[in-house]
C-alpha cells in the first residue's frame, strides 16, 4: 500500500497481514540498494505471534525517488517513517533495521523513543565522532553518488555487488546471485545517488551519547566474518542500558541474506523474552 508523506509516496508492504495480536508489529527497514523485497523470506519464519511490515525508504523500491536532497537526510527519514508508523499502528512498535536501515532504526528510537518496544539492529553503527573520518566519508559518498550518476544502473549495481563488504556473498550460486543483482536494478539512480548524498554516515549526527536514553530492550547482530562491524557493535552494546550484541556465524555484513536461518533463531529468541 502507499501512503502519501509531505508530497511523495512511501510504500509499505504487510509482508505477513496484521492481526489483531496484542503483541507489537514489527517494522523492518532494508539497507542501501535493497527494498521490502529483502525481507520476504525472514518474515514468513518469525514467530507467528507477531505482525510485520516492510517500508520501502525513500528512494528505494516502489516508494518515489525525488530530486529534492532535502526528502533524504535523517531527519526527513525519521519524519517519514514516523508517519508511516502512524497509519499503521496505534501501539508501539519493534523496529528491525539492516545496515543504513539499522542507522534510520536507531535514530527513530532517539527520536521517538516512546513508540518502540524493542529495537533489532543489523550490522549497523551509531555513527562517525572523528570529524576527519566524517568528512572522508561524506566525500567518497558523493564520489558514488556521481559514479552512479554518469554510469548505468546495472554498471553500478555490479560495482556495489562486488565491493570487499560484501565478498562472502561471492559463495552464492550465480543463480542466486542474480536474483539479488535483479531485484537491486528495480530501483533508480536518482533514489540512489540522493541517498547517498542525504543519508551519508559522514552527515549522521554520532548517537553514542544517546544509546544510554534508549530504555527498550536492544538486539544487535553482526556476522563473524564481518570484523568491522562486529567490533563496532561489541562496543555500541556496552552503551544502551538493555542490550545484547549476537553474532551469526559463518556470516559477513548481511547477515539475514548469508545466514537466514541463524538470523531468524536469534531473532525468535529475542522475541521470546517480550511474550
Amino acid at each position: 500500500m502507499f501512503i502519501n508523506i509531505s508530497g511523495i509516496k512511501i510504500n509499505i508492504e504487510f509482508l505477513r497481514e496484521e492481526n489483531k495480536s496484542e503483541y507489537p508489529l514489527l517494522v523492518f527497514l532494508h539497507g542501501f540498494t535493497g527494498s521490502s523485497n529483502d525481507w520476504n523470506t525472514i518474515i514468513p519464519s518469525i514467530k507467528s505471534e507477531f505482525s510485520s511490515a516492510a517500508i520501502d525508504l525513500t528512494g528505494h523500491g516502489k516508494s518515489d525517488s525525488p530530486a529534492n536532497i532535502n526528502y533524504y537526510t535523517i531527519e526527513s527519514l525519521v519524519k517519514q517513517v514516523y508517519d508511516v508508523i502512524n497509519h499503521i499502528s496505534k501501539n508501539k512498535i519493534i523496529m528491525v533495521g539492516y545496515s543504513m536501515g539499522g542507522r534510520a532504526a536507531l535514530s527513530f528510537a532517539v527520536k521517538y523513543p516512546e513508540m518502540i518496544e524493542a529495537l533489532i539492529l543489523e550490522s549497523s553503527t551509531a555513527g562517525i565522532k572523528d570529524e576527519t573520518l566524517k568528512d572522508e566519508r561524506v566525500k567518497k559518498d558523493e564520489e558514488l553518488a556521481n559514479y552512479i550518476e554518469t554510469h548505468s544502473i546495472e554498471e553500478f549495481v555490479d560495482h556495489w555487488m562486488n565491493l570487499e563488504l560484501f565478498n562472502t556473498q561471492r559463495r552464492f550460486s550465480n543463480k542466486k546471485r542474480e536474483q539479488i543483482r535483479e531485484l537491486k536494478l528495480r530501483n533508480s539512480k536518482t533514489g540512489l545517488a540522493n541517498t547517498l548524498r542525504g543519508l551519508s554516515t559522514g552527515k549522521m549526527t554520532p548517537l553514542f551519547d544517546e544509546l544510554k536514553n534508549i530504555k527498550a530492550r536492544t538486539l544487535l547482530i553482526t556476522g563473524e566474518l564481518d570484523t568491522k562491524f562486529t567490533e563496532i557493535n561489541s562496543e555500541m552494546v556496552k552503551l544502551f542500558p538493555n542490550a545484547e550484541h549476537k553474532i551469526i556465524k559463518n556470516a559477513g555484513h548481511n547477515t539475514h541474506l548469508e545466514e537466514p536461518e541463524g538470523f531468524v533463531e536469534t531473532i525468535n529468541e529475542f522475541l521470546n523474552l517480550l511474550l
